[in-house]
């Protein structure tokens, strides 16, 4: 799956639809939210949200940028990946949790 990047945007499209993305605005100078997760129910359980958190991740490295998350699947992805732990924030889920909805 190919994905397109912008800066505080990671998703995939076809035909004009967007059926995946992760969006995380930036909050203060070098700190993003991760705020939404979503994927399209024809690709979910093949494992889409994880390639866009781990696409995050290294957007975010190479950046120099960190993440806060209240997204609860962003969250719950970030606590079992500790490898992504250098581009956390020390209070990345100190927040309330909260998808953005569309």
């Amino acid at each position: 799956m190919t994905f397109t990047k912008e800066s505080n945007r990671i998703f995939c499209t076809q035909d004009g639809k967007t059926l995946a993305e992760v969006t995380f605005p930036e909050t203060a100078s070098g700190m993003v939210v991760i705020d939404h997760t979503w994927v399209d129910p024809s690709l979910r359980g093949q494992g889409t949200a994880g390639q866009l958190m781990q696409a995050v991740v290294d957007l975010l490295r190479a950046d120099g940028r960190k993440a806060q998350a209240t997204c609860s699947y962003a969250r719950a992805w970030l606590a079992r990946h500790p490898e992504a732990a250098d581009v956390l924030a020390p209070d990345w889920c100190d927040a309330p949790e909260a998808c953005k909805l569309f």
